[in-house]
């Protein structure tokens, strides 16, 4: 199939008119431009070589807002001199994809590539997914999706078969730093006209601000140049523009369970310091008090249980703080209840216990209650043995009947808890150790005289 250098894509990489925002206006036009994705386009990297080779394949990208998504579809059409084609999940619905298929299609015939890049992919629902699928296999489209969110939760197995699946970083600050360099050093596309004056320790501020995301580095190079008093951007500038700075986070996506994954981790791994560094990211990202004192609470039952039983009551009184203080004030009791249980030790004894009988009972079913433990409160009952037998463990020398079976006959014997040597636990591993000795003895004594 003939190349030919598209007249679409073409005047995406002309200059841009004063209008358009900076982050547009300095979008990179050649890989070398593309900060902060040298694992996945440095010199001499698998993917640079297929793109500068004409030899690009259907992908989706996926990566945090501002890592450059959008601008490498741009480039894959420009290297691989194709039309270029965008479209959003989040605006268009399967109509719209329809029309860019078919304009496709007639580029096909043609004898021209097409690249079409579906910005949000993973919002599209299966059958607009399915709708690339025939166009991607004939290779009528270069299908680029780009995605926020894990692929492989959010699109169809069946797409993610015929794409490459390219993981993009958030780009660090030092990159962001060099973006910013060369946004103040153009003076046709960027704002090197303005004879703007910017320290080092300014243009930090603002990649750490930026929070990984190159994009709104530039949003807020070009507010602070617009309020800046003659052309000085300082620290005053800069505490006007970074006031009302947020941190990545998706309180439904990626991010979230990252980072809630991350805090249940840290606080079973018993680091104090980790543990209150990722209740506070998910507080200050706006997670739902609610759901982090629900999953503080678990993390008590699941990861320290018995070892120490007061870590439960702590999860459960810093909810309730929480309920009547409100925020800010009752934030401070949940990082506290995340610390004790960082703290606190550790013993998954119960919870382990919890799901092995859940699985013998799911395994063996409707076992019978022995009768001597059945309740018996008619003369018929009595009559078929209910409660016959029975000891009443107060009345037993030392409060228990050792030779007493309360399992069903088939698990007579079986232990499910086995305690650890940590915490309260060590007690309670040493009070049933003595228990099921003693009532093993009884019971061989017991075998022996039969």
């Amino acid at each position: 199939m003939p190349r030919r250098k598209p007249t679409s894509t073409t005047q995406l990489f002309t200059e841009s008119d004063a209008l358009k925002p900076l982050a547009e206006r300095i979008r990179p036009r050649t890989l070398d431009e593309i900060v902060g994705q040298t694992r996945l386009l440095g010199p001499g990297k698998p993917l640079r070589r297929a793109i500068e080779a004409g030899h690009v394949h259907s992908m989706v990208l996926w990566g945090p807002p501002g890592c450059g998504k959008t601008t490498l579809a741009l480039l894959l059409a420009k290297y691989a001199d194709a039309e270029f084609r965008a479209i959003s999940a989040v605006l268009t619905g399967l109509a719209d994809v329809r029309a860019a298929l078919a304009e496709a299609e007639v580029n096909f015939a043609q004898d021209r590539r097409s690249v079409l890049f579906v910005d949000e992919v993973h919002r599209f629902n299966k059958a607009q997914q399915d709708a690339f699928l025939p166009h991607i296999e004939k290779g009528i489209i270069l299908f680029v999706g780009a995605t926020t969110e894990n692929p492989s939760f959010e699109l169809n197995s069946a797409l993610l078969s015929r794409c490459r699946v390219h993981v993009m970083d958030a780009v660090p600050a030092d990159a962001i730093v060099d973006a910013l360099k060369r946004a103040l050093g153009d003076s046709k596309r960027g704002l090197g006209a303005l004879g703007l004056s910017v320290g080092a320790e300014a243009l930090a501020l603002i990649a750490q601000a930026a929070d990984g995301d190159v994009r709104r580095a530039l949003t807020l190079l070009e507010i602070a140049a617009d309020v800046a008093k003659d052309g000085l951007i300082d620290e005053t500038t800069l505490a006007q523009v970074l006031a009302d700075r947020t941190r990545r986070f998706d309180k439904g996506g990626e991010q979230f369970y990252d980072q809630i994954s991350a805090l249940h981790k840290s606080v079973r791994s018993s680091d104090v310091d980790a543990a209150l560094y990722w209740c506070m990211r998910m507080l200050d990202g706006g997670v739902d008090p609610a759901y982090l004192a629900r999953r503080l609470t678990r993390m008590a039952i699941e990861d320290i249980g018995l070892a120490d039983p007061r870590a439960l009551q702590f999860a459960l009184e810093a909810w309730d703080t929480f309920e009547r203080l409100g925020s800010p004030e009752g934030e401070l009791a949940l990082a506290e209840a995340a610390m004790y249980l960082a703290i606190a030790a550790k013993s998954n004894a119960a919870y382990a216990a919890f799901g092995e009988v859940r699985s013998v009972i799911h395994d063996t079913g409707t076992l019978d209650v022995p009768l001597h433990l059945r309740n018996a409160p008619t003369k018929l009952m009595k009559g078929l043995g209910y409660g016959r037998d029975y000891q009443y463990d107060h009345n037993i020398e030392g409060g228990i009947a050792l030779d007493q079976q309360c399992l069903p006959d088939v698990l007579a014997g079986r232990e499910f808890y086995a305690p650890t040597e940590r915490g309260l636990e060590a007690k309670i591993r040493e009070k049933l150790q003595s228990i099921r000795s003693a009532r093993a003895a009884v019971l061989k004594k017991k075998g022996e005289g039969a």
